[in-house]
């Protein structure tokens, strides 16, 4: 298939990360889950563009949402560019190009896709809306949930559609939580040369750290509880690189070396099943 061919190229100009693990995965879900992540990797995009101003990355957003919420299965992703057209020039291709991304997926699972993209899209224009103003604990979660938390749940029924796998979704919530609370750290000094922290009023980066422990340990949990199969061999990659990057952290290291990551991803794929 051109389009998922495509994809996957363009997959892995993004996240080398995710690449591995959702190269790895059988056909059907590969599409499901290639889909979901190049939606939210676009949506992301937006979010963190490093020109646009606010009230255009959630002009921006609320455009996706909207279209994704107005959409069926004949929905062309023309329509989606055609929306977008006006912006064409400022988008990245991943962010332009999301209307192919929303139809990559098997028509039986891809409302679900455009359910969660569509709600993830209208939550960061209320964030980009109020400049990611974070004041406590309650508007951290309240973010993590909104862009990670909520792609656990995503992925928990993807598993659940492709072969029956039953999950516990609030450890899915802290699988995406952790993960994101992680990239929180590891970006904090570059977030705050655009103007943007995701740090509650008064954090350290050690309250930060304990915030991504904890919720690391729902996803250690979320990811033991796993059978043998291609949810185990996706899930294992991202969390084994956010655990290794917060113990890097610790020592002082801003994040993992490109050389670190091979050796973990070569040892997680070479003993993985399936």
């Amino acid at each position: 298939m051109q389009l998922c061919k495509s994809a996957l190229e363009v997959l892995e100009e993004t996240s080398r990360t995710f690449y591995i693990p959702i190269s790895r995965l059988p056909s059907g879900l590969q599409e499901a889950v290639a889909s979901g992540y190049l939606c939210m990797r676009a949506i992301d995009e937006i979010e963190d563009h490093p020109t646009l101003d606010n009230a255009l990355k959630a002009q921006l957003l609320q455009i996706i949402s909207l279209s994704l919420q107005a959409g069926t299965h004949e929905m062309r992703a023309s329509d989606l560019a055609a929306a977008l057209g006006e912006y064409k020039d400022l988008l990245p291709e991943v962010s332009y190009r999301i209307g192919e991304w929303a139809l990559l997926a098997p028509e039986s699972i891809a409302p679900r896709v455009w359910d969660a993209t569509a709600a993830m899209s209208d939550r960061m224009a209320y964030w980009a809306r109020i400049n990611w103003k974070i004041e406590d604990r309650a508007d951290l979660d309240q973010y993590t949930f909104g862009v990670a938390g909520a792609v656990g749940l995503l992925l928990s029924d993807l598993w659940a559609w492709y072969d029956g796998t039953k999950t516990n979704r609030s450890h899915a919530i802290g699988f995406g939580r952790g993960l994101q609370a992680v990239n929180i750290l590891r970006n904090h000094t570059e977030d705050k040369t655009r103007g943007v922290d995701f740090f509650p009023t008064g954090w350290t980066a050690e309250q930060v750290y304990h915030y991504a422990r904890q919720n690391l340990e729902l996803a250690d949990a979320y990811t033991e509880a796993l059978p043998l199969g291609p949810a185990l061999d996706f899930c294992r990659i991202p969390l084994t690189l956010a655990h290794a990057t917060l113990n890097a952290m610790a020592q002082g290291e801003a994040k993992l070396s490109r050389s670190t990551v091979i050796d973990l991803v070569s040892q997680l794929t070479s003993s993985s099943v399936g």
